[in-house]
C-alpha cells in the first residue's frame, strides 16, 4: 500500500517566488516516486481550486473552504480543525511554507526556509504578524524539520530549540534546462527591454534583498552596464535601473543567460537558488558574504561584506573585466550540476518514512 502524503499547495497558487518554485519541483518529483500516494492542500477560501490546474498529473487537489487568517488565528489556539477533516486521511502531512497545520494522527513535517522572521519582523506583512508564533508552534508539532541549507538548520536548532537530530537538511535543485539556457532572442529582449549588456538582480523586492545596496553600487560606477531588476515590486530608478516585473521560467532562463553577471546583495537567505542557476548558464555571480550563500556558492562566487558599497562595485567590475578561463567555467557548471531536484525529493523521502517510524 502506498504512504499517503499531503503537501501544502498554497505557494503554487499566484506568481511563483522561490517557496512556490521549491513546492512546483518538489511535488513534480514526488508525484514520481513509487510508493507514494501524493495530495495537495491549499488554505485559501477562494483560490484552491486552481490548485488543480498547476498539480502533476495523478496528484490530487483538496482545499479548506475557510480564509488563511482565520484558520492560522484557530491554530494559534489548538489543533481544530485538523487538517483531514478536510484533506481525508493521510500518512503524512508536509507544511512547505513555514507552517505545519494541526492533524489527527498524521505524522508532520515542515519546512523552514530561512529565519528572517525572527531578525526582521518588521518586515513582515500584516497578515503574516503571526509568523514567528506559528512556526515555533510548528517545528514542536513536526516529527521532523527539514531545511534547505545547513546554515538555516544551524540557525533553527540555535534559535528555536530544535534538536539536531530532528532536522534534515534538503538542498534546492536546479533544473535541467538551465544548463541549455540561451541568451534572449531580439524578439525577448525587445519585448522585456534588455540592452546589449546588463547587470542583473532576480528576486521580488522587499528589505531583505537590499537592492537599494545593490543600485547605490551601481550608480556609484557610470561604466557598469545597465542593471536589470526582474521580479515583483520593484521601481524603476534612472536610466541606467531597468525593471522587467516577475518573468515566466522560460523568459527567465533566457534573461539570465544573456546577463553579464548576477547580484544577489541580499542581507540574508535560507538557500539562494538563483546563484546556482546563473552558475548553470555560465554567467558570473556576485552576491553577499552571509552563511548560506557562502555556503551554496561552495567558492564559486564573488562574496563581499554587506552593504559595503567601495566591495560590492569591485567585484562587480572584476566578474566584468576578468572572464572566467574555461576550465573554471566547466568547474562552475558541474558544481551546479550537483544540485538536482531528485536529490531533494530524495532527501525529502527519507525525512518521510524517519517521521513516520
Amino acid at each position: 500500500m502506498a504512504d499517503r502524503v499531503l503537501v501544502d499547495g498554497t505557494p503554487l497558487l499566484g506568481a511563483r517566488t522561490g517557496i512556490g518554485r521549491y513546492t512546483a519541483a518538489l511535488t513534480e518529483e514526488l508525484a514520481a516516486t513509487p510508493g507514494l500516494d501524493v495530495r495537495a492542500v491549499a488554505f485559501t477560501l477562494r483560490g484552491w481550486r486552481k490548485l488543480r490546474a498547476t498539480l502533476p498529473h495523478g496528484t490530487r487537489a483538496r482545499g479548506i473552504p475557510a480564509p488563511a487568517r482565520l484558520l492560522r488565528g484557530l491554530w494559534l489556539r489548538g489543533t481544530f480543525p485538523p487538517v483531514e477533516l478536510f484533506a481525508g486521511l493521510t500518512d503524512v502531512v508536509h507544511g512547505t511554507n513555514f507552517v505545519l497545520p494541526p492533524s489527527l494522527r498524521a505524522a508532520g513535517v515542515v519546512t523552514v526556509h530561512d529565519l528572517a522572521f525572527l531578525d526582521h519582523p518588521d518586515d513582515l506583512a500584516p497578515s503574516d504578524a503571526d509568523l514567528p508564533t506559528l512556526v515555533r508552534l510548528s517545528v514542536r508539532r513536526a516529527r521532523v524539520v527539514l531545511t534547505p541549507s545547513e546554515a538555516v538548520a544551524g540557525q533553527v536548532c540555535a534559535r528555536l530549540g530544535v534538536d539536531r537530530a530532528k532536522v534534515v537538511v534538503t538542498p534546492l535543485g536546479v533544473d535541467a534546462a538551465w544548463f541549455t539556457a540561451r541568451p534572449p532572442s531580439a524578439d525577448l529582449a525587445r519585448r522585456v527591454g534588455l540592452p546589449g549588456e546588463y547587470l542583473l538582480f532576480v528576486g521580488a523586492a522587499g528589505p531583505r534583498k537590499a537592492v537599494d545596496w545593490l543600485v547605490q553600487a551601481h550608480a556609484a560606477d557610470p561604466s557598469l552596464p545597465p542593471l536589470v531588476l526582474v521580479g515583483s515590486g520593484h521601481a524603476g530608478a534612472g536610466e541606467r535601473v531597468l525593471t522587467t516585473g516577475y518573468l515566466s521560467e522560460v523568459d527567465l532562463r533566457s534573461v539570465v543567460a544573456g546577463a553579464a553577471a548576477l547580484v544577489l546583495p541580499s542581507r540574508d537567505e535560507g538557500f539562494g537558488l538563483p546563484v546556482l542557476e546563473a552558475m548553470a548558464c555560465d554567467v558570473p555571480v556576485v552576491c553577499t558574504d552571509v552563511p548560506a550563500l557562502r555556503e551554496v556558492s561552495g567558492g564559486h562566487a564573488e562574496l563581499v561584506p554587506f552593504r559595503d558599497v567601495a566591495a560590492l562595485g569591485e567585484a562587480l567590475r572584476r566578474a566584468l573585466e576578468s572572464p572566467a578561463a574555461p576550465a573554471v567555467a566547466v568547474e562552475r557548471r558541474r558544481y551546479a550540476a550537483g544540485f538536482t531536484w531528485r536529490a531533494c525529493a530524495e532527501a525529502t523521502v527519507g525525512a518521510y518514512r524517519a517521521a513516520m517510524g
